[in-house]
Protein backbone atom coordinates (compact mmCIF):
# COMPACT_ATOMS: atom_id res chain seq x y z
CA UNK A 1 0.00 0.00 0.00
CA UNK A 2 2.77 2.49 0.84
CA UNK A 3 4.34 2.00 -2.57
CA UNK A 4 1.04 2.83 -4.28
CA UNK A 5 0.04 5.94 -2.39
CA UNK A 6 1.71 9.29 -2.83
CA UNK A 7 1.60 11.76 0.04
CA UNK A 8 -1.68 13.67 0.12
CA UNK A 9 -1.35 17.23 -0.99
CA UNK A 10 -3.21 20.28 0.18
CA UNK A 11 -6.15 21.44 -1.90
CA UNK A 12 -4.86 22.93 -5.14
CA UNK A 13 -6.11 24.04 -8.52
CA UNK A 14 -6.14 21.10 -10.92
CA UNK A 15 -6.22 20.71 -14.68
CA UNK A 16 -6.78 17.20 -16.03
CA UNK A 17 -6.02 16.86 -19.73
CA UNK A 18 -6.15 14.12 -22.36
CA UNK A 19 -9.03 12.31 -20.64
CA UNK A 20 -12.24 10.60 -21.62
CA UNK A 21 -14.96 12.28 -19.57
CA UNK A 22 -17.97 10.46 -18.13
CA UNK A 23 -19.64 13.20 -16.14
CA UNK A 24 -22.24 11.22 -14.17
CA UNK A 25 -25.26 12.84 -15.81
CA UNK A 26 -25.79 9.99 -18.26
CA UNK A 27 -24.57 12.09 -21.19
CA UNK A 28 -22.37 10.48 -23.84
CA UNK A 29 -18.66 10.34 -22.99
CA UNK A 30 -16.41 13.14 -24.19
CA UNK A 31 -13.06 12.15 -25.67
CA UNK A 32 -10.05 14.47 -25.47
CA UNK A 33 -11.66 16.16 -22.48
CA UNK A 34 -10.36 18.64 -19.93
CA UNK A 35 -11.52 18.98 -16.32
CA UNK A 36 -10.50 22.08 -14.34
CA UNK A 37 -11.00 22.91 -10.67
CA UNK A 38 -9.94 26.03 -8.82
CA UNK A 39 -7.91 26.39 -5.64
CA UNK A 40 -11.11 26.22 -3.56
CA UNK A 41 -11.93 22.75 -4.88
CA UNK A 42 -14.76 23.84 -7.18
CA UNK A 43 -15.10 22.61 -10.76
CA UNK A 44 -14.97 25.44 -13.27
CA UNK A 45 -14.93 23.38 -16.48
CA UNK A 46 -15.53 19.81 -17.65
CA UNK A 47 -15.81 19.23 -21.36
CA UNK A 48 -14.02 19.07 -24.71
CA UNK A 49 -10.46 20.33 -24.89
CA UNK A 50 -11.40 22.43 -27.92
CA UNK A 51 -13.56 24.76 -25.81
CA UNK A 52 -11.61 24.58 -22.54
CA UNK A 53 -10.16 27.73 -20.98
CA UNK A 54 -6.49 28.05 -21.89
CA UNK A 55 -3.87 26.86 -19.45
CA UNK A 56 -2.02 29.63 -17.58
CA UNK A 57 1.30 30.51 -19.22
CA UNK A 58 4.35 28.69 -17.96
CA UNK A 59 5.93 32.04 -17.13
CA UNK A 60 3.38 32.67 -14.36
CA UNK A 61 4.26 32.21 -10.72
CA UNK A 62 4.27 28.68 -9.35
CA UNK A 63 1.30 29.45 -7.10
CA UNK A 64 -0.68 30.81 -10.07
CA UNK A 65 -0.55 27.61 -12.07
CA UNK A 66 -2.76 24.57 -11.47
CA UNK A 67 -1.30 21.14 -11.13
CA UNK A 68 -1.66 19.58 -14.58
CA UNK A 69 -2.45 15.87 -14.72
CA UNK A 70 -2.03 14.12 -18.07
CA UNK A 71 -4.69 11.41 -17.95
CA UNK A 72 -3.08 9.60 -20.86
CA UNK A 73 -6.45 8.79 -22.36
CA UNK A 74 -7.80 7.35 -19.12
CA UNK A 75 -11.39 7.84 -18.00
CA UNK A 76 -12.32 10.57 -15.55
CA UNK A 77 -15.55 10.11 -13.61
CA UNK A 78 -17.21 11.66 -10.55
CA UNK A 79 -16.21 10.27 -7.19
CA UNK A 80 -18.56 7.39 -6.40
CA UNK A 81 -20.91 6.83 -3.48
CA UNK A 82 -21.55 3.69 -1.48
CA UNK A 83 -24.96 4.24 0.07
CA UNK A 84 -24.89 1.19 2.35
CA UNK A 85 -21.76 0.39 4.34
CA UNK A 86 -20.84 -0.83 7.82
CA UNK A 87 -17.33 0.51 8.22
CA UNK A 88 -17.07 -0.25 11.93
CA UNK A 89 -17.05 -3.99 11.24
CA UNK A 90 -14.60 -6.25 9.46
CA UNK A 91 -15.78 -8.44 6.63
CA UNK A 92 -17.66 -11.53 7.83
CA UNK A 93 -17.35 -10.42 11.44
CA UNK A 94 -20.66 -10.26 13.33
CA UNK A 95 -21.32 -7.27 15.61
CA UNK A 96 -20.40 -9.28 18.69
CA UNK A 97 -16.80 -9.60 17.53
CA UNK A 98 -16.38 -5.88 18.06
CA UNK A 99 -16.78 -6.36 21.81
CA UNK A 100 -13.77 -8.65 21.87
CA UNK A 101 -11.43 -5.88 20.77
CA UNK A 102 -9.94 -2.95 22.61
CA UNK A 103 -11.81 0.19 21.44
CA UNK A 104 -8.53 1.70 20.31
CA UNK A 105 -7.98 -1.24 17.95
CA UNK A 106 -11.54 -0.86 16.64
CA UNK A 107 -10.82 2.78 15.85
CA UNK A 108 -7.59 2.05 13.97
CA UNK A 109 -9.15 -0.88 12.09
CA UNK A 110 -12.10 1.30 11.12
CA UNK A 111 -9.75 4.02 9.86
CA UNK A 112 -7.99 1.42 7.72
CA UNK A 113 -11.29 0.31 6.18
CA UNK A 114 -12.19 3.92 5.49
CA UNK A 115 -8.90 4.44 3.67
CA UNK A 116 -9.43 1.27 1.62
CA UNK A 117 -12.90 2.47 0.68
CA UNK A 118 -11.65 5.85 -0.49
CA UNK A 119 -8.86 4.22 -2.48
CA UNK A 120 -11.49 2.09 -4.23
CA UNK A 121 -13.03 5.26 -5.67
CA UNK A 122 -15.70 5.94 -3.03
CA UNK A 123 -15.42 9.60 -2.05
CA UNK A 124 -18.75 9.62 -0.14
CA UNK A 125 -20.38 6.86 1.90
CA UNK A 126 -23.53 6.32 3.94
CA UNK A 127 -22.95 4.08 6.95
CA UNK A 128 -26.10 2.29 8.10
CA UNK A 129 -25.24 0.98 11.52
CA UNK A 130 -22.38 0.82 13.99
CA UNK A 131 -20.37 3.91 13.07
CA UNK A 132 -20.36 6.82 15.50
CA UNK A 133 -20.75 10.39 14.29
CA UNK A 134 -17.20 11.11 15.46
CA UNK A 135 -15.82 9.43 12.35
CA UNK A 136 -17.78 11.84 10.17
CA UNK A 137 -16.26 14.75 12.07
CA UNK A 138 -12.80 13.18 11.92
CA UNK A 139 -12.98 13.13 8.11
CA UNK A 140 -14.39 16.66 7.93
CA UNK A 141 -11.60 18.03 10.10
CA UNK A 142 -8.78 16.10 8.44
CA UNK A 143 -7.98 13.87 11.41
CA UNK A 144 -8.36 10.74 9.25
CA UNK A 145 -8.65 10.02 5.54
CA UNK A 146 -11.77 8.40 4.16
CA UNK A 147 -15.02 9.03 2.34
CA UNK A 148 -17.13 11.96 3.55
CA UNK A 149 -19.74 10.28 5.70
CA UNK A 150 -23.42 10.22 6.45
CA UNK A 151 -24.08 7.86 9.35
CA UNK A 152 -27.19 6.38 10.92
CA UNK A 153 -25.14 5.59 14.08
CA UNK A 154 -27.53 2.86 15.29
CA UNK A 155 -30.43 0.87 13.81
CA UNK A 156 -34.00 0.92 15.16
CA UNK A 157 -35.34 -2.60 15.55
CA UNK A 158 -37.99 -4.37 17.57
CA UNK A 159 -37.10 -6.97 20.22
CA UNK A 160 -35.84 -10.07 18.47
CA UNK A 161 -35.68 -8.19 15.17
CA UNK A 162 -32.89 -8.01 12.67
CA UNK A 163 -30.78 -5.49 14.61
CA UNK A 164 -31.35 -7.00 18.06
CA UNK A 165 -27.91 -8.40 18.88
CA UNK A 166 -28.60 -9.05 22.57
CA UNK A 167 -28.10 -12.43 24.17
CA UNK A 168 -30.97 -14.02 26.13
CA UNK A 169 -29.47 -12.61 29.35
CA UNK A 170 -29.68 -9.09 27.92
CA UNK A 171 -26.00 -8.65 27.06
CA UNK A 172 -25.66 -6.38 24.02
CA UNK A 173 -22.96 -7.95 21.88
CA UNK A 174 -22.30 -4.65 20.10
CA UNK A 175 -21.71 -2.73 23.30
CA UNK A 176 -24.61 -0.44 22.47
CA UNK A 177 -23.16 0.51 19.09
CA UNK A 178 -25.61 -1.31 16.82
CA UNK A 179 -29.25 -0.97 17.81
CA UNK A 180 -32.04 0.96 19.47
CA UNK A 181 -34.89 -1.33 20.48
CA UNK A 182 -38.45 -0.04 19.96
CA UNK A 183 -41.63 -2.08 20.43
CA UNK A 184 -44.35 0.61 20.40
CA UNK A 185 -45.15 3.79 18.52
CA UNK A 186 -43.93 5.92 21.42
CA UNK A 187 -40.73 3.89 21.75
CA UNK A 188 -40.15 4.33 18.00
CA UNK A 189 -40.30 8.10 18.39
CA UNK A 190 -37.98 7.94 21.39
CA UNK A 191 -35.51 5.77 19.46
CA UNK A 192 -35.37 8.37 16.69
CA UNK A 193 -34.63 11.08 19.23
CA UNK A 194 -31.84 8.99 20.73
CA UNK A 195 -30.02 8.37 17.45
CA UNK A 196 -30.42 12.01 16.44
CA UNK A 197 -28.99 13.01 19.81
CA UNK A 198 -26.02 10.77 18.97
CA UNK A 199 -25.42 12.79 15.80
CA UNK A 200 -27.16 10.68 13.14
CA UNK A 201 -27.52 12.18 9.66
CA UNK A 202 -30.36 9.80 8.87
CA UNK A 203 -32.41 7.14 10.60
CA UNK A 204 -32.34 3.45 9.74
CA UNK A 205 -35.11 1.04 10.69
CA UNK A 206 -35.70 -2.66 10.29
CA UNK A 207 -38.91 -3.26 8.35
CA UNK A 208 -38.16 -6.98 8.03
CA UNK A 209 -36.02 -9.73 9.41
CA UNK A 210 -32.73 -10.48 7.74
CA UNK A 211 -30.10 -12.95 6.65
CA UNK A 212 -27.54 -12.56 9.43
CA UNK A 213 -29.92 -12.36 12.39
CA UNK A 214 -30.55 -15.64 14.21
CA UNK A 215 -34.08 -14.96 15.50
CA UNK A 216 -35.99 -14.21 12.31
CA UNK A 217 -36.39 -14.73 8.58
CA UNK A 218 -36.10 -12.16 5.75
CA UNK A 219 -39.82 -12.51 5.06
CA UNK A 220 -40.74 -11.72 8.68
CA UNK A 221 -42.10 -8.22 9.22
CA UNK A 222 -40.19 -5.77 11.42
CA UNK A 223 -41.54 -2.48 12.76
CA UNK A 224 -45.29 -2.14 12.33
CA UNK A 225 -46.54 0.23 9.67
CA UNK A 226 -47.78 2.68 12.30
CA UNK A 227 -44.36 2.55 13.99
CA UNK A 228 -42.66 3.29 10.68
CA UNK A 229 -45.02 6.23 10.15
CA UNK A 230 -44.07 7.51 13.60
CA UNK A 231 -40.36 7.27 12.75
CA UNK A 232 -40.87 9.13 9.48
CA UNK A 233 -42.94 11.80 11.20
CA UNK A 234 -40.37 12.24 13.96
CA UNK A 235 -37.69 12.69 11.29
CA UNK A 236 -39.90 15.27 9.58
CA UNK A 237 -40.10 17.15 12.85
CA UNK A 238 -36.30 17.20 13.06
CA UNK A 239 -35.28 18.84 9.81
CA UNK A 240 -36.67 16.22 7.46
CA UNK A 241 -34.02 13.60 8.13
CA UNK A 242 -34.14 10.70 5.61
CA UNK A 243 -35.28 7.22 6.68
CA UNK A 244 -33.58 4.10 5.29
CA UNK A 245 -35.47 0.83 5.70
CA UNK A 246 -33.74 -2.52 5.89
CA UNK A 247 -36.44 -4.36 3.95
CA UNK A 248 -36.01 -7.77 2.37
CA UNK A 249 -39.35 -9.62 2.43
CA UNK A 250 -42.26 -8.32 0.36
CA UNK A 251 -44.71 -7.46 3.14
CA UNK A 252 -42.14 -5.48 5.08
CA UNK A 253 -41.14 -3.62 1.93
CA UNK A 254 -44.77 -2.62 1.41
CA UNK A 255 -45.09 -1.53 5.05
CA UNK A 256 -41.97 0.62 4.69
CA UNK A 257 -43.22 2.27 1.52
CA UNK A 258 -46.66 2.94 2.97
CA UNK A 259 -44.91 4.39 6.01
CA UNK A 260 -43.08 6.90 3.84
CA UNK A 261 -39.42 5.84 3.99
CA UNK A 262 -36.82 7.44 1.76
CA UNK A 263 -35.07 4.25 0.63
CA UNK A 264 -35.55 0.51 0.54
CA UNK A 265 -32.30 -1.23 1.46
CA UNK A 266 -31.76 -4.64 -0.16
CA UNK A 267 -35.29 -4.96 -1.58
CA UNK A 268 -34.84 -8.64 -2.33
CA UNK A 269 -38.60 -9.31 -2.25
CA UNK A 270 -39.62 -6.40 -4.50
CA UNK A 271 -42.69 -7.34 -6.52
CA UNK A 272 -44.70 -5.38 -9.08
CA UNK A 273 -46.89 -3.79 -6.42
CA UNK A 274 -43.87 -2.61 -4.44
CA UNK A 275 -42.10 -1.29 -7.55
CA UNK A 276 -45.20 0.66 -8.56
CA UNK A 277 -45.55 2.09 -5.05
CA UNK A 278 -41.85 3.02 -4.91
CA UNK A 279 -42.15 4.80 -8.24
CA UNK A 280 -45.25 6.73 -7.15
CA UNK A 281 -43.59 7.85 -3.93
CA UNK A 282 -40.14 8.59 -5.36
CA UNK A 283 -38.47 6.05 -3.07
CA UNK A 284 -34.95 4.87 -3.84
CA UNK A 285 -33.87 1.22 -3.98
CA UNK A 286 -30.38 0.22 -2.80
CA UNK A 287 -30.07 -3.44 -3.89
CA UNK A 288 -26.71 -4.39 -2.24
CA UNK A 289 -26.11 -7.13 -4.80
CA UNK A 290 -22.61 -7.63 -3.43
CA UNK A 291 -24.20 -9.56 -0.56
CA UNK A 292 -25.43 -12.11 -3.12
CA UNK A 293 -22.52 -12.17 -5.55
CA UNK A 294 -19.67 -11.78 -3.03
CA UNK A 295 -21.25 -12.42 0.35
CA UNK A 296 -21.95 -16.16 0.45
CA UNK A 297 -19.25 -18.39 1.91
CA UNK A 298 -20.27 -21.58 3.72
CA UNK A 299 -16.91 -21.77 5.49
CA UNK A 300 -17.25 -18.37 7.20
CA UNK A 301 -21.00 -18.17 7.77
CA UNK A 302 -23.23 -19.61 10.49
CA UNK A 303 -25.37 -22.44 9.07
CA UNK A 304 -28.62 -20.47 9.49
CA UNK A 305 -27.10 -17.50 7.64
CA UNK A 306 -25.77 -19.62 4.79
CA UNK A 307 -29.08 -21.45 4.36
CA UNK A 308 -31.06 -18.22 4.17
CA UNK A 309 -28.63 -16.73 1.66
CA UNK A 310 -28.80 -19.75 -0.63
CA UNK A 311 -32.60 -19.85 -0.41
CA UNK A 312 -32.90 -16.17 -1.29
CA UNK A 313 -30.16 -15.72 -3.90
CA UNK A 314 -32.31 -16.72 -6.88
CA UNK A 315 -35.28 -14.70 -5.62
CA UNK A 316 -33.04 -11.67 -5.22
CA UNK A 317 -31.51 -11.71 -8.69
CA UNK A 318 -34.90 -12.26 -10.33
CA UNK A 319 -36.59 -9.41 -8.46
CA UNK A 320 -33.75 -6.90 -8.79
CA UNK A 321 -33.47 -7.67 -12.51
CA UNK A 322 -37.16 -6.82 -12.80
CA UNK A 323 -36.64 -3.63 -10.79
CA UNK A 324 -33.88 -2.60 -13.20
CA UNK A 325 -36.06 -3.43 -16.21
CA UNK A 326 -38.94 -1.36 -14.82
CA UNK A 327 -36.74 1.67 -14.16
CA UNK A 328 -36.62 1.70 -10.37
CA UNK A 329 -34.70 4.61 -8.86
CA UNK A 330 -31.58 2.63 -7.96
CA UNK A 331 -28.63 3.96 -5.97
CA UNK A 332 -25.42 2.02 -5.44
CA UNK A 333 -24.80 0.34 -2.10
CA UNK A 334 -22.85 -2.77 -1.14
CA UNK A 335 -23.49 -3.64 2.54
CA UNK A 336 -19.70 -3.73 2.91
CA UNK A 337 -18.78 -5.84 5.96
CA UNK A 338 -21.22 -8.50 4.77
CA UNK A 339 -19.11 -8.36 1.60
CA UNK A 340 -15.44 -7.29 1.53
CA UNK A 341 -14.43 -3.69 2.11
CA UNK A 342 -12.41 -1.86 -0.52
CA UNK A 343 -14.02 -3.59 -3.52
CA UNK A 344 -17.13 -1.43 -3.52
CA UNK A 345 -17.37 -0.73 -7.24
CA UNK A 346 -17.74 -4.43 -8.03
CA UNK A 347 -21.39 -3.63 -7.32
CA UNK A 348 -21.52 -1.94 -10.72
CA UNK A 349 -20.71 -5.23 -12.44
CA UNK A 350 -23.53 -6.97 -10.59
CA UNK A 351 -26.03 -4.32 -11.65
CA UNK A 352 -24.89 -4.73 -15.25
CA UNK A 353 -25.07 -8.51 -14.93
CA UNK A 354 -28.77 -8.14 -14.07
CA UNK A 355 -29.49 -6.00 -17.10
CA UNK A 356 -28.49 -2.43 -16.29
CA UNK A 357 -26.67 -0.48 -18.99
CA UNK A 358 -23.09 0.39 -17.90
CA UNK A 359 -23.75 4.13 -18.16
CA UNK A 360 -26.90 3.74 -16.06
CA UNK A 361 -24.91 1.79 -13.47
CA UNK A 362 -22.38 4.62 -13.28
CA UNK A 363 -25.23 7.11 -12.80
CA UNK A 364 -26.63 4.91 -10.01
CA UNK A 365 -23.29 5.24 -8.20
CA UNK A 366 -22.91 8.97 -8.80
CA UNK A 367 -25.83 11.29 -9.59
CA UNK A 368 -28.64 9.10 -8.24
CA UNK A 369 -26.70 8.26 -5.09
CA UNK A 370 -26.04 11.98 -4.56
CA UNK A 371 -29.78 12.59 -4.90
CA UNK A 372 -30.48 9.98 -2.24
CA UNK A 373 -28.09 11.69 0.17
CA UNK A 374 -29.47 15.12 -0.72
CA UNK A 375 -26.10 16.44 -1.92
CA UNK A 376 -26.71 16.48 -5.69
CA UNK A 377 -26.37 20.27 -5.71
CA UNK A 378 -22.64 19.88 -5.14
CA UNK A 379 -21.66 16.22 -5.70
CA UNK A 380 -22.36 13.34 -8.05
CA UNK A 381 -21.61 14.95 -11.41
CA UNK A 382 -18.64 16.63 -13.06
CA UNK A 383 -20.26 19.91 -14.01
CA UNK A 384 -19.21 23.50 -13.41
CA UNK A 385 -20.00 24.69 -9.90
CA UNK A 386 -19.86 21.23 -8.32
CA UNK A 387 -17.21 20.09 -5.84
CA UNK A 388 -14.08 18.55 -7.34
CA UNK A 389 -14.68 14.93 -6.36
CA UNK A 390 -13.40 12.71 -9.14
CA UNK A 391 -11.48 9.59 -10.04
CA UNK A 392 -9.28 8.52 -12.92
CA UNK A 393 -9.40 4.89 -13.97
CA UNK A 394 -7.52 2.68 -16.38
CA UNK A 395 -9.65 1.19 -19.13
CA UNK A 396 -13.07 1.99 -20.54
CA UNK A 397 -15.86 1.20 -18.06
CA UNK A 398 -18.50 1.46 -20.78
CA UNK A 399 -17.03 -1.54 -22.58
CA UNK A 400 -15.84 -3.33 -19.42
CA UNK A 401 -17.58 -2.10 -16.27
CA UNK A 402 -15.43 -4.51 -14.27
CA UNK A 403 -12.37 -2.24 -14.54
CA UNK A 404 -13.90 -0.02 -11.86
CA UNK A 405 -14.20 -2.93 -9.45
CA UNK A 406 -10.44 -3.40 -9.15
CA UNK A 407 -8.93 -0.70 -6.90
CA UNK A 408 -5.62 -1.06 -8.77
CA UNK A 409 -7.34 0.49 -11.80
CA UNK A 410 -8.36 3.56 -9.78
CA UNK A 411 -5.15 5.49 -10.39
CA UNK A 412 -6.19 8.85 -8.96
CA UNK A 413 -8.78 9.94 -6.40
CA UNK A 414 -9.56 13.61 -5.82
CA UNK A 415 -11.82 14.56 -2.93
CA UNK A 416 -12.94 18.15 -2.38
CA UNK A 417 -10.12 19.37 -4.62
CA UNK A 418 -7.45 17.41 -2.74
CA UNK A 419 -5.54 14.56 -4.36
CA UNK A 420 -5.98 11.62 -1.99
CA UNK A 421 -4.62 8.78 -4.12
CA UNK A 422 -2.15 9.20 -6.94
CA UNK A 423 -0.55 6.38 -8.89
CA UNK A 424 0.42 8.79 -11.68
CA UNK A 425 2.89 10.87 -9.70
CA UNK A 426 6.39 10.34 -11.17
CA UNK A 427 8.45 7.87 -9.20
CA UNK A 428 11.09 10.50 -8.53
CA UNK A 429 8.55 12.60 -6.63
CA UNK A 430 7.01 9.78 -4.62
CA UNK A 431 7.94 10.08 -1.00
CA UNK A 432 8.49 13.83 -1.15
CA UNK A 433 6.83 15.86 1.52
CA UNK A 434 4.13 18.03 -0.07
Amino acid sequence: MKDQLAPETARTALRIENATLIDGTGASPVTDAVVISDAEGTLIYAGPAATAPPAPPASGGETDRPRVIDAGGRTVLPGFFDCHTHLAYAHASPPGRRGELDPVLVTFDTATRMRQTLDAGITSARDLGGLSAGYRTAVETGRITGPRLHTAVRIISHTGGHADVRLPDGTDLSGGAMSEIADTVDESRLAVRKVLRAGADLVKICATGGMGSPYDQPEDEGLLEEEIRAVVDECRRHGGKPVAAHAQGTEGILNALRGGVTSIEHGYGLNDQALEMAGERGAFVVPTLSTVYAGINKDTMAPFHYQKKVRWSGITTENIARAIEQGARIALGTDAAVCPHGQNLMELSYLVDLGMDPMAAIVAGTRTAAELLGVDDRLGTLTAGRTADLILCDGDPLTDIGVLGDPANIVCVVQDGTVKKDLLLPAARKGERP
